[in-house]
C-alpha cells in the first residue's frame, strides 16, 4: 500500500495484492486515516469487479459518517454497478474535483 498525503487528503495507491487484502490493510491502518479525506487508486490492478469494490462498502460508510471523503479511483467498474453509498470515478482528478465539491459542501453545511 503507498500512502500519498497533500494536505488533508489521503491517496492510497494498490499494486499487488486482492480487493480483500487491501481493504483489510486500510481497515487496520485506518485510526492513522480517519481525519482525512480518502481517496483509494485502483488504476494498478488489472481485474476488478463490482463485488470488488463493495468490498470497500463497511469502511466508506464509517468514513462518509464522520463527514469525510471517501472515493474510489478506478475506469473498470462503473457507479452504475454498484451501491449508491460508494463514490466511484474513472480519474483521479475527478476524484480530486469530488472531493473538494464535498469540502466546500461541509463547509457550507449542505451534508
Amino acid at each position: 500500500m503507498i500512502f500519498n498525503k497533500e494536505g488533508s487528503t489521503t491517496i492510497i495507491t494498490q499494486e499487488k495484492t486482492t480487493i480483500v487484502e487491501f481493504v483489510k490493510g486500510l481497515e487496520n491502518k485506518y485510526d492513522v486515516l480517519k481525519n482525512d479525506n480518502i481517496i483509494v487508486n485502483l488504476f494498478s490492478l488489472q481485474q476488478i469487479s463490482p463485488k470488488d469494490i463493495q468490498e470497500f462498502l463497511r469502511i466508506s460508510n464509517q468514513h462518509k459518517a464522520a463527514k469525510r471523503s471517501f472515493v474510489i479511483v478506478t475506469d473498470k467498474v462503473s457507479y452504475e454497478e454498484v451501491p449508491e453509498e460508494i463514490t466511484i470515478v474513472p480519474s483521479l482528478q475527478e476524484a480530486y474535483d469530488l472531493v473538494e465539491m464535498e469540502e466546500i459542501e461541509r463547509d457550507l453545511d449542505f451534508e
